[in-house]
């Protein structure tokens, strides 16, 4: 692995920027944990396959909780609350119990009548010829409004609310970032009152109701809102225009889906292991000495995961580069692994096979205006997405 650290993650004045594929790629051809530098952050540990990501995901000595970390000495001051990314069992077991059964097959497949009519309601908002940007348009709009009315957020702060959640996510200086979780701290506190002089029925109404009977502290409450809030859509908008993306640049997989429609969950999964919108997972931390993929963790030493390199790994999936709508590929971690594997990801599929599909069957003659070369991808350590998406609808 050598003896300095490699850069992997910069900030210049600018936004943040994660590895290319390729410098995945290259990592991963001569090991399976690495030692990076994340400004930021300090040092860590990358762990690049698939095999040694799921181990990772899973072992119990890895721990969430930031406490664990060597360096450890405050959150930092951007942190919303104690939510369940940033937490281990038993706390993290009793904080998902308490909105997994929002999130289940069952209860996401009843919300797809409500996503197809908000597809349509965005796609008759589009100019039925000529150009428009698909993040703003489409992508971004349709999860920020399911997740929004599935948790009783006003309609009126749903702007906004989404400009927080970009800066915290994908911040462009530690300053924005500040600022924005101290904003969007204020107002989830004000929204959490709202709840609670008037229930309302809505998830975030029954965090309230399960935080005033001792279920959830003060702060788990804030940390849950904020969590669902901003999990709930900034990676499905990353996952539906990356997935419009993989197909409007490779033209016979377009033709294909077109052909056969029948395949657009196919593509959807193709697109969660090839653009991976989520990155890599949040930074674990060893709870004790371990070994992992051949390399020693220290105690308190950070580990952070490349779920976009797992995802890529060529002894797993077959020419890894390539994207293949018909490649069915089971094991990815698009989603993660574990015991923090996303618990949105049932509602997340739903909702971008919905929006691929109708879109299509809207606009037959789908196109980039734009070359691929000149779209911007924002990037984080955490996440991936493009800034936007101009497309020549007719």
């Amino acid at each position: 692995m050598g003896s300095a650290p490699r850069l992997i993650v910069s900030l210049t004045g600018g936004p943040m920027t994660a590895p290319t594929y390729e410098e995945l790629a290259a990592l991963r051809a001569v090991g399976a944990v690495h030692r990076v530098f994340v400004p930021g952050s300090g040092e860590s540990r990358l762990v690049v396959t698939r095999d040694a990501a799921r181990a990772a995901l899973t072992d119990p000595r890895l721990r969430n909780d930031i406490r664990h970390s060597a360096s450890w000495d405050s959150d930092g001051g951007h942190a919303i609350g104690h939510n369940m990314l940033q937490s281990d069992p038993p706390q993290h077991t009793r904080l998902r119990r308490l909105v997994a059964g929002h999130f289940t097959p069952g209860r996401t497949a009843a919300l797809r009548p409500r996503v197809e009519r908000i597809a349509h309601d965005l796609l008759d908002a589009l100019p039925p010829a000529g150009t428009a940007d698909l993040v703003a348009r489409y992508a971004l709009p349709l999860p920020v409004t399911v997740i929004c009315e599935l948790l009783g957020v006003p309609e009126s702060d749903r702007g906004t609310f989404h400009t927080w959640s970009n800066e915290l996510v994908m911040p462009t200086s530690p300053e924005a970032a500040g600022s924005a979780a101290t904003a969007l701290t204020g107002y989830l506190t004000e929204l959490t009152d709202a709840k609670r002089r008037t229930p309302d029925g809505t998830l975030l109404g029954d965090l309230v109701a399960a935080a005033d009977s001792g279920e959830l502290t003060p702060g788990e409450l804030l940390g849950m809102a904020f969590l669902i809030l901003v999990a709930g859509h900034e990676t499905t908008v990353n996952l539906i225009s990356a997935t419009v993306h993989g197909l409007l640049t490779h033209p016979g997989q377009l033709a294909r889906l077109r052909a056969e429609p029948e395949l657009t969950e196919a593509a959807v999964e193709e697109s969660l292991r090839y653009h991976s919108p989520v990155h890599a997972s949040a930074f674990r931390f060893a709870a004790e000495p371990l070994e992992l993929a051949g390399t020693a963790i220290a105690a308190g030493d950070p580990v952070l995961v490349s779920l976009a390199a797992a995802s890529r790994d060529p002894a797993h999936f077959p020419d890894p580069d390539r994207f293949d709508i018909g490649r069915r590929p089971r094991g990815h971690l698009g989603f993660g692994h574990g015991p923090h594997h996303c618990l949105g990801a049932p509602l997340a599929r739903v909702e971008a096979a919905v929006a691929v599909r109708l879109l299509l069957d809207r606009h037959p003659a789908l196109a980039l205006a734009a070359g691929p070369a000149t779209l911007t991808w924002r990037t984080s350590t955490l996440l991936r997405g493009l800034v936007e998406l101009p497309v020549r609808l007719g």
